[in-house]
């Protein structure tokens, strides 16, 4: 039988929870029309939306630039 080494007890860490993000707001129109638009989101859902924003605001000045410079030619 083999010696068994003194090692530490291996334990398990549980993960940290998320933080959440929330906003509301509420957009009243005239007398009639009224709109209320809720949002939860995580941190990692916001870096999420700031790179679709980022990327699709890049796409767009790259196409802005190529119509121009066609529009020139």
């Amino acid at each position: 039988m083999m010696p068994q080494a003194n090692l530490p007890a291996l334990t398990t860490v549980p993960a940290p929870a998320p933080v959440y993000h929330r906003g509301k707001i509420a957009l009243r129109i005239g007398r009639r029309t009224k709109l209320s638009v809720g949002v939860t989101v995580t941190s990692q859902g916001l870096l999420a939306i700031g790179a679709l924003v980022s990327s699709i605001l890049l796409s767009t000045a790259v196409i802005v630039s190529v119509a121009v410079r066609a529009d020139k030619s």
